[in-house]
Protein backbone atom coordinates (compact mmCIF):
# COMPACT_ATOMS: atom_id res chain seq x y z
CA UNK A 1 0.00 0.00 0.00
CA UNK A 2 3.06 2.42 0.77
CA UNK A 3 4.37 1.99 -2.72
CA UNK A 4 0.75 2.23 -4.26
CA UNK A 5 0.46 5.81 -1.99
CA UNK A 6 3.74 7.43 -3.54
CA UNK A 7 2.54 6.92 -6.77
CA UNK A 8 -0.71 9.31 -6.32
CA UNK A 9 0.07 12.80 -7.44
CA UNK A 10 -2.19 14.92 -5.24
CA UNK A 11 -0.69 18.31 -7.36
CA UNK A 12 -2.20 17.61 -10.50
CA UNK A 13 -6.18 17.30 -11.24
CA UNK A 14 -6.82 13.65 -12.86
CA UNK A 15 -9.26 11.62 -14.97
CA UNK A 16 -10.61 9.34 -12.45
CA UNK A 17 -10.65 11.80 -9.80
CA UNK A 18 -12.72 14.55 -11.56
CA UNK A 19 -14.79 11.56 -12.99
CA UNK A 20 -15.28 10.70 -9.47
CA UNK A 21 -16.07 13.76 -8.37
CA UNK A 22 -18.89 14.78 -10.75
CA UNK A 23 -20.81 11.75 -10.04
CA UNK A 24 -20.83 12.71 -6.13
CA UNK A 25 -17.61 10.16 -5.09
CA UNK A 26 -15.65 11.72 -2.38
CA UNK A 27 -11.96 10.22 -3.59
CA UNK A 28 -10.66 13.19 -5.09
CA UNK A 29 -9.07 16.25 -4.25
CA UNK A 30 -9.19 19.67 -3.95
CA UNK A 31 -7.10 20.12 -7.29
CA UNK A 32 -9.56 18.06 -8.88
CA UNK A 33 -12.53 19.75 -7.87
CA UNK A 34 -11.10 22.76 -9.21
CA UNK A 35 -10.72 21.38 -12.67
CA UNK A 36 -13.79 19.85 -12.20
CA UNK A 37 -15.66 22.69 -12.00
CA UNK A 38 -13.64 24.68 -14.18
CA UNK A 39 -14.81 22.34 -16.65
CA UNK A 40 -18.01 22.56 -15.79
CA UNK A 41 -17.97 26.20 -16.75
CA UNK A 42 -16.76 25.29 -20.04
CA UNK A 43 -19.09 22.52 -20.90
CA UNK A 44 -22.18 22.61 -18.32
CA UNK A 45 -23.38 19.35 -19.18
CA UNK A 46 -20.33 17.41 -18.41
CA UNK A 47 -20.92 15.72 -15.24
CA UNK A 48 -24.02 14.47 -17.16
CA UNK A 49 -21.49 12.51 -18.92
CA UNK A 50 -20.32 10.44 -16.15
CA UNK A 51 -23.57 9.51 -15.30
CA UNK A 52 -24.50 8.41 -17.95
CA UNK A 53 -21.78 6.19 -19.00
CA UNK A 54 -22.10 4.29 -15.88
CA UNK A 55 -25.58 3.91 -16.39
CA UNK A 56 -24.97 2.51 -19.59
CA UNK A 57 -22.05 0.03 -18.35
CA UNK A 58 -25.29 -1.07 -15.78
CA UNK A 59 -27.69 -1.67 -18.77
CA UNK A 60 -24.90 -3.51 -20.96
CA UNK A 61 -23.69 -5.68 -18.15
CA UNK A 62 -27.22 -6.60 -17.17
CA UNK A 63 -28.77 -7.21 -20.59
CA UNK A 64 -25.18 -9.43 -20.98
CA UNK A 65 -25.99 -11.47 -18.12
CA UNK A 66 -29.56 -11.66 -17.82
CA UNK A 67 -30.15 -11.92 -22.04
CA UNK A 68 -26.93 -13.64 -23.31
CA UNK A 69 -25.91 -15.72 -20.22
CA UNK A 70 -22.47 -14.16 -20.13
CA UNK A 71 -20.34 -15.05 -16.63
CA UNK A 72 -17.16 -13.09 -17.47
CA UNK A 73 -16.46 -10.08 -17.64
CA UNK A 74 -12.55 -8.19 -18.15
CA UNK A 75 -13.03 -4.52 -17.54
CA UNK A 76 -10.53 -2.30 -18.46
CA UNK A 77 -10.03 1.20 -17.08
CA UNK A 78 -12.35 0.81 -14.44
CA UNK A 79 -11.85 3.84 -12.53
CA UNK A 80 -12.70 4.29 -9.24
CA UNK A 81 -15.39 2.08 -7.19
CA UNK A 82 -18.83 3.75 -7.45
CA UNK A 83 -22.10 2.54 -7.22
CA UNK A 84 -23.63 -0.49 -9.49
CA UNK A 85 -19.80 -1.66 -10.51
CA UNK A 86 -19.41 -4.34 -13.13
CA UNK A 87 -19.04 -7.45 -10.48
CA UNK A 88 -22.35 -5.92 -8.87
CA UNK A 89 -24.42 -5.60 -11.13
CA UNK A 90 -23.71 -9.08 -12.83
CA UNK A 91 -23.29 -11.00 -9.93
CA UNK A 92 -26.69 -9.84 -9.01
CA UNK A 93 -28.24 -11.21 -12.02
CA UNK A 94 -25.43 -14.53 -11.85
CA UNK A 95 -23.69 -14.88 -8.08
CA UNK A 96 -21.24 -17.20 -9.87
CA UNK A 97 -20.16 -14.58 -12.41
CA UNK A 98 -16.12 -13.63 -12.54
CA UNK A 99 -14.63 -10.16 -13.43
CA UNK A 100 -11.51 -8.77 -13.60
CA UNK A 101 -10.49 -5.30 -13.32
CA UNK A 102 -7.65 -3.99 -15.17
CA UNK A 103 -6.27 -0.24 -13.90
CA UNK A 104 -3.20 1.19 -13.61
CA UNK A 105 -3.88 4.28 -11.65
CA UNK A 106 -2.46 4.05 -7.89
CA UNK A 107 -5.48 5.37 -6.68
CA UNK A 108 -8.35 3.15 -8.19
CA UNK A 109 -6.33 0.19 -7.02
CA UNK A 110 -5.73 1.42 -3.59
CA UNK A 111 -9.51 1.56 -3.46
CA UNK A 112 -10.70 -1.61 -5.79
CA UNK A 113 -8.80 -3.78 -3.03
CA UNK A 114 -10.74 -2.27 0.01
CA UNK A 115 -14.46 -1.88 -1.55
CA UNK A 116 -14.21 -4.22 -4.73
CA UNK A 117 -15.59 -7.62 -3.12
CA UNK A 118 -17.63 -9.99 -5.04
CA UNK A 119 -19.87 -12.47 -4.02
CA UNK A 120 -18.66 -15.98 -2.41
CA UNK A 121 -19.91 -18.07 -5.45
CA UNK A 122 -18.54 -16.08 -8.34
CA UNK A 123 -14.72 -14.58 -7.71
CA UNK A 124 -13.35 -11.11 -8.18
CA UNK A 125 -9.83 -9.93 -9.14
CA UNK A 126 -7.69 -6.74 -9.66
CA UNK A 127 -4.56 -6.15 -12.24
CA UNK A 128 -2.01 -3.09 -12.36
CA UNK A 129 -1.52 -2.97 -15.66
CA UNK A 130 -1.81 -0.57 -18.86
CA UNK A 131 -4.04 -1.30 -21.80
CA UNK A 132 -1.10 -1.32 -23.92
CA UNK A 133 -0.10 -4.08 -22.41
CA UNK A 134 -2.53 -6.91 -23.64
CA UNK A 135 -0.13 -9.93 -23.47
CA UNK A 136 0.31 -8.52 -19.94
CA UNK A 137 -3.29 -8.64 -19.13
CA UNK A 138 -4.49 -11.66 -20.36
CA UNK A 139 -1.77 -14.18 -18.79
CA UNK A 140 -2.92 -12.33 -15.39
CA UNK A 141 -6.83 -12.37 -16.56
CA UNK A 142 -6.54 -16.07 -17.34
CA UNK A 143 -5.79 -17.02 -13.89
CA UNK A 144 -9.55 -15.80 -13.27
CA UNK A 145 -11.30 -16.26 -16.27
CA UNK A 146 -11.52 -19.51 -18.84
CA UNK A 147 -10.72 -17.72 -22.39
CA UNK A 148 -12.12 -21.01 -23.74
CA UNK A 149 -16.18 -19.67 -22.82
CA UNK A 150 -17.42 -16.30 -23.56
CA UNK A 151 -16.27 -13.13 -21.84
CA UNK A 152 -17.68 -9.08 -21.79
CA UNK A 153 -14.38 -7.10 -22.50
CA UNK A 154 -15.81 -3.55 -20.97
CA UNK A 155 -13.83 -1.22 -22.44
CA UNK A 156 -15.44 2.35 -20.99
CA UNK A 157 -13.84 5.76 -21.57
CA UNK A 158 -10.45 4.24 -21.64
CA UNK A 159 -9.14 4.06 -25.17
CA UNK A 160 -9.74 7.81 -25.31
CA UNK A 161 -6.35 7.90 -23.43
CA UNK A 162 -4.34 5.90 -26.51
CA UNK A 163 -4.12 9.14 -28.86
CA UNK A 164 -2.79 6.57 -32.08
CA UNK A 165 -6.19 5.85 -33.86
CA UNK A 166 -4.12 2.16 -35.34
CA UNK A 167 -2.48 1.60 -32.01
CA UNK A 168 -5.83 1.59 -30.72
CA UNK A 169 -7.77 0.02 -32.94
CA UNK A 170 -5.23 -2.88 -33.09
CA UNK A 171 -5.08 -3.38 -28.74
CA UNK A 172 -8.79 -3.50 -29.13
CA UNK A 173 -8.73 -5.86 -32.20
CA UNK A 174 -5.79 -7.93 -29.96
CA UNK A 175 -8.19 -8.26 -27.02
CA UNK A 176 -11.29 -9.35 -28.75
CA UNK A 177 -9.32 -12.15 -30.84
CA UNK A 178 -8.46 -13.56 -28.09
CA UNK A 179 -11.97 -14.19 -26.97
CA UNK A 180 -14.08 -17.13 -27.61
CA UNK A 181 -17.00 -16.72 -30.02
CA UNK A 182 -20.14 -15.99 -28.18
CA UNK A 183 -17.80 -13.31 -26.56
CA UNK A 184 -18.97 -9.38 -26.51
CA UNK A 185 -17.42 -5.72 -26.51
CA UNK A 186 -18.42 -2.93 -24.82
CA UNK A 187 -16.93 0.15 -25.67
CA UNK A 188 -17.42 4.16 -24.71
CA UNK A 189 -15.73 6.87 -25.85
CA UNK A 190 -15.74 10.78 -26.01
CA UNK A 191 -16.60 11.96 -29.24
CA UNK A 192 -16.13 15.58 -31.13
CA UNK A 193 -19.74 16.29 -32.59
CA UNK A 194 -20.78 19.52 -34.61
CA UNK A 195 -23.93 19.69 -32.74
CA UNK A 196 -21.41 19.63 -28.96
CA UNK A 197 -18.69 22.13 -29.49
CA UNK A 198 -18.48 23.54 -25.97
CA UNK A 199 -17.31 20.07 -25.77
CA UNK A 200 -13.96 20.52 -27.51
CA UNK A 201 -13.49 23.38 -25.49
CA UNK A 202 -13.47 21.32 -22.72
CA UNK A 203 -11.33 18.86 -23.78
CA UNK A 204 -8.91 21.36 -24.96
CA UNK A 205 -8.92 22.52 -21.41
CA UNK A 206 -8.27 19.43 -19.50
CA UNK A 207 -5.34 18.23 -22.11
CA UNK A 208 -3.87 21.68 -21.16
CA UNK A 209 -4.00 20.95 -17.18
CA UNK A 210 -4.60 17.79 -16.65
CA UNK A 211 -3.85 14.00 -16.81
CA UNK A 212 -3.62 12.08 -18.73
CA UNK A 213 -4.47 13.73 -21.88
CA UNK A 214 -7.32 12.35 -23.73
CA UNK A 215 -8.69 12.07 -27.27
CA UNK A 216 -12.14 12.69 -29.11
CA UNK A 217 -13.28 10.89 -32.19
CA UNK A 218 -16.14 10.96 -33.94
CA UNK A 219 -18.98 8.93 -34.05
CA UNK A 220 -18.04 7.11 -37.43
CA UNK A 221 -14.57 6.31 -36.01
CA UNK A 222 -16.19 5.27 -32.30
CA UNK A 223 -17.99 2.57 -34.36
CA UNK A 224 -14.90 1.35 -36.26
CA UNK A 225 -13.79 0.11 -32.99
CA UNK A 226 -16.97 -2.60 -33.85
CA UNK A 227 -15.77 -3.76 -37.23
CA UNK A 228 -15.69 -7.10 -37.78
CA UNK A 229 -18.26 -7.93 -34.81
CA UNK A 230 -21.97 -8.54 -34.56
CA UNK A 231 -23.35 -4.76 -33.65
CA UNK A 232 -26.52 -5.50 -31.45
CA UNK A 233 -28.96 -2.43 -32.01
CA UNK A 234 -29.61 0.85 -31.43
CA UNK A 235 -25.53 0.59 -32.85
CA UNK A 236 -23.18 2.74 -31.96
CA UNK A 237 -25.15 5.98 -30.15
CA UNK A 238 -24.96 8.22 -27.72
CA UNK A 239 -24.60 6.20 -23.96
CA UNK A 240 -28.10 7.77 -22.75
CA UNK A 241 -29.78 6.20 -25.80
CA UNK A 242 -28.73 2.73 -25.57
CA UNK A 243 -31.54 0.77 -24.65
CA UNK A 244 -32.92 3.23 -21.80
CA UNK A 245 -35.34 3.24 -19.54
CA UNK A 246 -36.88 6.15 -19.76
CA UNK A 247 -35.46 8.87 -22.25
CA UNK A 248 -32.77 11.12 -21.69
CA UNK A 249 -30.25 14.22 -23.11
CA UNK A 250 -27.95 13.04 -25.23
CA UNK A 251 -24.26 13.08 -24.44
CA UNK A 252 -20.94 13.57 -26.72
CA UNK A 253 -20.13 10.20 -24.83
CA UNK A 254 -21.24 7.44 -27.58
CA UNK A 255 -21.02 3.71 -26.88
CA UNK A 256 -22.14 0.20 -28.18
CA UNK A 257 -22.41 -3.37 -27.33
CA UNK A 258 -21.59 -6.10 -29.80
CA UNK A 259 -20.81 -10.10 -30.33
CA UNK A 260 -18.16 -12.29 -31.71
Amino acid sequence: MTDIASRIDTSRPHTARIWNYWTGGKDNYPVDREAGDRIRQLHPGIGSYAKADRLFLGRAVRYLAEEQGIRQFLDIGTGLPSADNTHEVAQRVAPDARVVYVDNDPLVLAHARALLVGTPEGRTDYLDADLRNVDEILAAAAKTLDFSQPVALMLLGVVIFVEDDEESYTLVRRLMDALAPGSHLVLSHTVTHPDMPDVDEAVAFWNEHGTPKLTQRTPAAVTRYFDGLELLDPGVVTCSAWRPETPAEPVAMYGGVARK
